[in-house]
């Protein structure tokens, strides 16, 4: 139950007190109390859901009945919020979610990037129930003039995360990224062509030259790829994904496990990616490098893992390495395929231009990395008329809407199949014999409709 009380007098006076002069009543003798005229006069009390007592002062009284009457509503109802809990900080609220949530320690590290850098520096030192709908719409289009829209959705994931927990936590009444509208996601597939991808193969150094091959033979992660060790099914042509390489932004690499249960999967590999492999394992062959395999959470250890793939000096690669040698066969492979191009140009100009002969001028995108391999073996799938299901078990999606999100405008549209199913079903329709007119009905003469034979 929540009481309005006069702060400035006492509610039960002794017999004889003497009464205020500066303030009366209809219906009792005002006595000052030791607080009379310090401070607001209208105070509101009630014990919270969890039975501690809470007050509010107000200047008015009908302030005050108009809190106490809404008070006492909420806590009927069990949806009774703390006003102080409400002028907690935003980074006081954020950093108890972000120490107490679960995170893979990659996820930790950019949720920490993303408080510090884009969130606290607008919201940080504000009050939760101070921030408005309209103040995060602000902040989403100001992120939107500097950022990628698939980035900027990542910072207002945290900051919508941070304001739900505090909904549930009876903080906040309403969660003010509800409503906020997001900048429109561009795809950001990057697909290199076929003979592009061929030209990375052949200007990788010879040590990473079965690597690029794999990663656009199985679709595999990055972290996969790095972490894949000896033990290859060679036989049956398989590659099995069951943990990766991490990086972390602080501290030492490790082994982890994979990204979502669904990610744990064998791939099929074509002849060619496990001549490969075989091949770059008989020029440098595996050896044990102590790493600490953390694959079993509960169960952490040093162990020596006999990686497939390492650096020039046998260690695992970071992404640091990678990066440089990447950026380096990147450069080799588009000299290539413009040596290719001039070549074939000056041969098409010596034929006299014949028409449609034109060479096609082919280059390495410039952002493409290894994960665009992924993308190019998912696409190499869908163009071989995979479904979506197995294009989801290959690349190791939790769900087929992911695959069918991200690659949806790869498969065929329903304009380029259905038309055929449907007459590959009905085939050609039987040409039907003009029927006699039925002796029942005449035709139809201008002014007098149709009519019946009696």
């Amino acid at each position: 139950m929540a009481e309005v009380y006069d702060r400035w007098h006492l509610s039960r006076p002794r017999n004889g007190a003497e009464p205020c002069t500066e303030h009366s009543s209809r219906t009792r003798t005002l006595v000052p109390s030791s607080e009379h005229g310090q401070g607001k006069r209208w105070q509101v009390r009630y014990r919270d859901d969890s039975g501690e007592q809470r007050k509010e002062n107000f200047e008015k009284k009908a302030a005050a009945d108009a809190r106490a009457a809404e008070v006492e509503t909420d806590l009927n109802r069990g949806q009774h919020i703390d006003r102080a809990a409400g002028r907690e900080t935003f980074r006081s609220r954020a950093e108890d979610w972000r120490t107490s949530a679960i995170h893979r320690e990659r996820t930790e590290g950019r949720v920490e990037r993303t408080l510090r850098l884009h969130l606290y520096p607008t919201f940080g030192a504000r009050g939760m129930a101070s921030i408005k709908r309209s103040e995060v719409q602000t902040w989403v289009k100001s992120q939107a003039s500097r950022y990628e829209p698939s980035t900027v959705g990542s910072h207002f994931e945290v900051l919508s995360t941070v304001m739900r927990m505090a909904v549930l936590d009876g903080v906040i009444r309403l969660n003010p990224c509800e409503g906020v509208k997001l900048p429109e996601k561009r795809s950001n597939l990057v697909i290199p062509h076929p003979l592009a991808v061929q030209a990375l193969i052949q200007a990788a150094p010879i040590r990473y030259r079965a690597l690029v091959r794999l990663a656009a033979s199985s679709g595999l992660r990055q972290g996969e790829l790095f972490g894949l060790e000896e033990g290859l099914d060679f036989l049956r042509r398989k590659v099995e994904a069951s943990q990766q390489l991490v990086t972390p932004d602080k501290g030492l690499q490790y082994l982890g496990p994979l990204k979502t249960p669904e990610s744990y999967r064998e791939v099929p590999l074509a002849p060619s990616a496990v001549t490969a492999v075989s091949l770059h394992m008989a020029e440098f062959p595996p050896v044990s490098a102590e790493i600490e395999d953390r694959t079993d959470p509960l169960a952490p250890k040093t162990r020596g893992a006999r990686l497939v793939f390492t650096d020039e000096h046998g260690r695992p690669i970071r992404r640091s390495t990678w990066s440089r040698v990447w950026k380096a066969l990147k450069e080799a492979a588009n000299k290539a395929l413009d040596a290719r191009y001039a070549e074939a140009h000056a041969k098409w100009e010596r034929l006299g231009k014949p028409e449609g002969a034109e060479p096609e001028r082919v280059r390495v995108p410039e952002k493409c990395t290894l994960h665009s391999l992924r993308d190019f073996y998912a696409s190499c799938l869908i163009e071989k008329n995979a479904s979506v299901k197995v294009v989801q078990v290959r690349l190791g999606h939790s769900k087929p809407s992911i695959t069918l999100d991200k690659y949806t405008g790869l498969w065929p549209t329903g304009e380029d199949t259905t038309a055929d199913a449907i007459e590959s079903v009905l085939g050609e329709v039987p040409q039907q014999p003009v029927s006699e007119p039925s002796a029942l009905v005449v035709p139809s003469q201008p002014g007098r409709g149709v009519r019946s034979l009696s």
